[in-house]
């Protein structure tokens, strides 16, 4: 009995690197994770918000959390990522897609093993984060996403998902003629080979 109340108060995170730290998001947030791609620039749009993808036919808004963290623009290389993750919008999941520089792990944290966000020395604003993860001998940060994303990727979030204007849309995979004439040219940032 009380091995099932221990495994009830233990949460699992996926933890990924950004700028040379290590965060974590709630592993029931993450819905799957995706090779780097092209992303599609949307003219406009907040600064963090680093364009959008086609996943499937759904367009879905692309996240740099380096930027929305202050730091510089997330550099694309061969292990960079896009987690495809479930955050609220008003109340309503919205997917986004949030640039990582390499996926890590699953992680499972106890109650124990989280402390509560520092108020100071991270280059995170404290109402990000949930806490920070005790993993052995390095800590993890615990991101809030509900929180992290802003009133303004919101707006564009709410925007793609009721529809962006056609000339805004990215091209459907192997949609041909005019939707691919009026979409916008996608970023020129794919990965390097490896």
């Amino acid at each position: 009995m009380a091995e099932s109340t221990e495994s009830a108060q233990r949460a699992q995170y996926l933890s990924f690197s950004l700028g040379g730290a290590e965060y974590g998001v709630g592993i029931l947030k993450v819905k799957e994770i995706l090779q780097y791609e092209a992303i599609t620039r949307v003219p406009s749009t907040p600064r963090s918000v680093r364009g959008v993808i086609n996943l499937r036919g759904a367009v879905v808004p692309v996240i740099d959390l380096g930027v929305k963290f202050g730091l510089a623009e997330t550099e694309v290389t061969r292990l960079t990522c896009i987690l495809i993750v479930e955050a609220l919008l008003e109340g309503q999941p919205t997917v986004v897609g949030v640039m990582a520089d390499a996926v890590r792990e699953v992680i499972e944290l106890g109650f124990d093993d989280v402390e509560p966000p520092p108020s100071f020395g991270t280059q995170v604003r404290v109402d990000f984060l949930l806490g920070m993860g005790k993993v052995g001998k390095r800590f993890v940060l615990l991101l809030d996403l509900d929180r992290v994303i802003s009133a303004d990727e919101k707006e564009f979030a709410e925007a793609v998902r009721d529809g962006l204007p056609e000339a805004e849309a990215p091209a459907a995979e192997g949609a041909a003629g005019d939707a691919a004439a009026a979409a916008p040219e996608p970023a020129a940032e794919a990965p390097p080979a490896p």
